[in-house]
């Protein structure tokens, strides 16, 4: 017999519990399951993020990045404040180290400034003042970005969604869906579901359960491993806060940036290279068919055509301690090579257009009974809870 749900949702990071935790405040008593294939939460993008509350100041005004990261900042402060979850309101340096580097300066404060964030200029002087040990020709302080423990936020969600009376299913994989005209069915590990909704918040895993749910996502997961050094011990006052680069535009990444963590931790990092697995860590993982999917991609080919010079700088900081140094010292020209002790890497699961475009906004598709959530890079987890309701939102309008 199957167990039958209104909605079953796909992924039990941070997106997926924050869903399904909305479900249950928007239509109390709303028969939801959750579905996710490890066997704890938070165990990929969101348990090893950075953990910074982002104020919402990359993000294009109008665009749902900028909505959402304005939103949720203040949303997730209240939530941590709230549950009593580990969080602090530390503002944010960014820091032109160049000449060259102004201009896109002078346009993040104008970004800034559209997306009503509070943003203050900052000469050489106001960047000492709020960080001695950093240097820069001009900077900007944000006052409203933070850190928190995102791990414990999702752990929070999973809670409060199970008190909703989501049923939490770990240690559970979606390997077959059937459609039906009641609905769909579901084979998840030894578990048959039907539910007449189905959620896709899957990451790395996005656009896969997509065409698994008979949906052409139009887009390929293509992974970006982000590695990260932390300072020593004795090390760590050399940061007080968060700093970070002026960001190139022509690529979604941030650059290397300096992150002093929730327990004390200071990371630095992370880059941005080509991962051999979608949950490849480490140069060692390598999954052929992960391998072999991303090469069939044209739109592979076509990033590695137009990025391949900035690749070759990010491979080479990833195989050289003393080229990443170099690279972090143009912010904090005192940190040495033996000050860096190697940490915990991520993979972004970057969506990519079959051009060769990385998406830079959440994207959501879906047909009928689907929703899926095809893109949700940084900052998806200081959104989670304004996300989740939009996510809700459409899954409950496709349930009528």
């Amino acid at each position: 017999m199957s167990e039958k749900y209104d909605v079953v949702v796909v992924g039990g990071g941070i997106v997926g519990l924050s869903t399904a935790y909305a479900l249950t405040l928007a239509r109390p008593g709303v028969r939801v399951a959750l579905l996710e294939k490890e066997p704890e939460f938070a165990a990929h993008q969101t348990g090893r993020n950075s953990g910074v509350i982002h104020s919402g100041v990359y993000y294009k005004p109008g665009s749902l990045k900028a909505k959402y990261a304005t939103e949720g900042a203040s949303a997730m402060v209240e939530f941590c404040r709230e549950q009593g979850i580990a969080h602090e309101v530390t503002g944010k340096l960014i820091v032109a180290t160049r000449a060259d580097e102004l201009p896109r300066l002078a346009a993040l404060t104008e970004r800034g400034r559209a997306n009503g964030i509070p943003v203050t200029e900052l000469g050489p002087a106001g960047i000492t003042e709020h960080e001695p040990e950093v240097t820069g020709v001009a900077g900007l302080h944000l006052g409203t970005t933070g850190i928190c423990d995102f791990p414990a936020v999702a752990r929070r969600y999973a809670e409060l969604a199970a008190k909703g009376g989501v049923e939490l299913l770990t240690s559970t994989p979606l390997t077959l869906v059937h459609r039906r005209a009641d609905g769909l069915t579901l084979h998840a590990g030894s578990r048959e579901l039907h539910c007449e909704v189905l959620v896709n918040c899957a990451g790395l895993h996005s656009d896969r359960i997509a065409r698994l749910a008979g949906d052409d996502p139009g887009v390929r997961i293509v992974p970006f491993r982000g590695e990260y050094y932390e300072l020593v011990e004795q090390r760590r006052s050399l940061v007080r806060g968060l700093v970070y680069p002026v960001p190139d535009p022509a690529f979604p990444f941030l650059g290397v940036h300096l992150t002093r963590g929730i327990h004390g931790d200071v990371h630095v990092g992370p880059n941005a290279v080509p991962a051999l697995a979608r949950e490849g860590y480490d140069w060692r993982t390598v999954s052929l068919p992960d391998l072999a999917e991303t090469a069939r991609f044209p739109g592979t080919w076509k990033i590695a055509r137009r990025h391949w010079r900035y690749e070759l700088g990010e491979l080479h900081r990833s195989l050289s301690k003393r080229a990443f140094t170099t690279a972090v010292q143009r912010l904090l020209p005192a940190v040495t090579a033996a000050d860096l002790t190697p940490a915990t890497a991520g993979v972004r699961a970057q969506a990519v257009a079959p051009d060769g475009t990385l998406l830079d906004d959440f994207a959501f598709a879906g047909t009928g009974r689907t929703v899926h959530v095809l893109n949700a890079p940084s900052p998806a987890a200081t959104a989670s809870l304004p996300i989740g309701r939009e996510i809700a939102s459409r899954a409950l309008s496709a349930l009528g």
